[in-house]
């Protein structure tokens, strides 16, 4: 698979002093990016037999391999156990909340769940609160403002309507283009898109792939909704059988088994992780550990030593006992000219 590996705030401050001989990124046709510089930084996520993250581990105990050729690691910083490590890199964060007429009756759970999100980021993290419905509503710039942001988040409103598809290019194309440092997209939605015009389902992902940004979708049941409020959806009669339709015409169980594969697909091109919310109090949980997660990463970086443009195969070993390693298994180099 394509894709383009997590930057960290501190490698781009590295990367600040090589400003002069950088260029800027390019997306080629064939999927491929041109990156600013040629050092590679990958998320790893290390974990014992019961699943537990190992903290503690430094530099000398990981090994990363290209292609099955020994990498030197150029740069390491270890992952924050609390949420008040003020001396980690702060993080940008993208929370994305799908406002369609789908998530009417949830709306105030989800409010709720997004705001207590908020408060267990750590003050110094900045936050970009979106919404979308037909239409893609940026309604904070990124921000550490908490007070800020939980008024966005108070003012979204629904409406008809499902650009996900559209909201995906805003974010990651646009509202993150000319960020600096790790960028995380928090995504709830039910994964059902039906106006987007601009964006696809497979031109978002490859979009996503090339991203330096972390997805962490988070789907909640809209659909037992629809089969409660049936005025809301069309029927479809076929030798005899009645079957429910989206107002775009598709049988709505296809359009949630799609909905499911896209979420499931981003998590998995970005090293981020899908969780499914049936309920409110689902959602809440579901939103902690996203926050858990992000402080459980370790960030490697390192200068590949093959500097043809070509796909590699990844792979981090570490030197600690009965211990296995979560990160990305592949992605395609491309160095600036």
């Amino acid at each position: 698979m394509l894709i383009l590996l997590h930057l960290t705030c501190c490698v781009l401050l590295l990367l600040q002093s090589q400003a002069q001989q950088s260029k800027p990124v390019s997306v080629s046709e064939g999927d491929v990016i041109r990156v600013e510089t040629s050092l590679v930084t990958l998320p790893v996520k290390v974990t014992d037999r019961r699943n537990h993250v190992v903290y503690g581990l430094n530099r000398d105990h990981f090994g990363v391999f290209e292609n099955g050729v020994e990498q030197q690691v150029s740069f390491f910083e270890a992952p924050s156990a609390t949420v008040t490590d003020d001396a980690a890199k702060p993080l940008n964060v993208a929370l994305m909340v799908d406002a369609s007429d789908s998530t009417e009756f949830k709306l105030e759970r989800i409010q709720s769940a997004a705001s207590a999100f908020v408060d267990l980021l750590r003050p110094q993290d900045r936050v970009l609160v979106v919404s979308f419905d037909r239409e893609v509503r940026v309604l904070t710039k990124l921000t550490a403002d908490r007070e800020a942001v939980r008024q966005a988040i108070l003012n979204i409103k629904t409406g008809g309507g499902t650009s996900l598809y559209n909201a995906i290019i805003q974010v990651v194309e646009r509202s993150f283009a000319q960020v600096a440092g790790p960028k995380v997209v928090v995504l709830l939605s039910d994964g059902v898109d039906t106006t987007s015009i601009e964006g696809t389902f497979d031109g978002t992902i490859r979009l996503a792939k090339m991203s330096d940004a972390v997805i962490y979708p988070i789907q909640y049941d809209t659909y037992s909704d629809f089969l409660e409020d049936r005025s809301r959806v069309n029927t479809a009669r076929d030798t005899g059988s009645v079957a429910l339709v989206t107002r775009n015409g598709e049988f709505l169980s296809e359009a949630y088994k799609r909905g499911t594969r896209y979420l499931r697909l981003l998590a998995e091109n970005t090293a981020g992780h899908f969780q499914y919310a049936q309920s409110g109090k689902n959602l809440a949980r579901a939103f902690a550990k996203v926050a858990e997660q992000l402080r459980q990463q370790y960030i490697i970086g390192y200068y590949p030593k093959d500097k043809t443009a070509a796909q590699r195969k990844i792979e981090v070993k570490v030197a600690a006992p009965n211990t296995s390693v979560q990160t990305r298994k592949s992605y395609v180099y491309r160095p600036s000219k």
